[in-house]
């Protein structure tokens, strides 16, 4: 039960993160790009990399740790920072057949999924 406690209120912790970025990002430049969403999935992409590293180098890298930051606060941020590593990790293994069906297949029918959904219900 202290595994969920923890990546919830990392989760939490992260989903404001990212509000207050997509705020701020909207203040800086007011136009119609989403730069907001942009630099949540930049930034998050860039920490979970860094955790990512931190946990291989250091072994007192606790699993509460883990997933209170890499888990609940960087998959609430933004769970593009995950696809991310995940994609990393596919290449890092020499798997790039699997990463480049992941890359392709998530984008594409994450975004056919978008579009029937509000079709669906439209």
């Amino acid at each position: 039960m202290i595994k969920v406690l923890l990546i919830g209120l990392g989760g939490g912790l992260g989903s404001i993160l990212r509000y207050l970025t997509q705020e701020l990002s909207v203040r800086i430049l007011p136009v119609t790009f989403p730069f907001g969403t942009f630099f949540v999935n930049v930034i998050g992409c860039f920490v979970i990399g860094l955790l990512f590293a931190l946990t291989e180098k250091f072994a007192g890298f606790s699993a509460e740790w883990r997933l209170f930051l890499i888990t609940g606060v960087c998959g609430g941020y933004t769970t593009f920072s995950t696809f991310s590593l995940e994609s990393f990790s596919l290449v890092k293994e020499g798997n790039y057949a699997y990463f480049l069906v992941y890359v392709l297949a998530s984008v594409v029918v994450g975004i056919l999924a978008t579009v029937a959904g509000y079709f669906l219900f439209r």
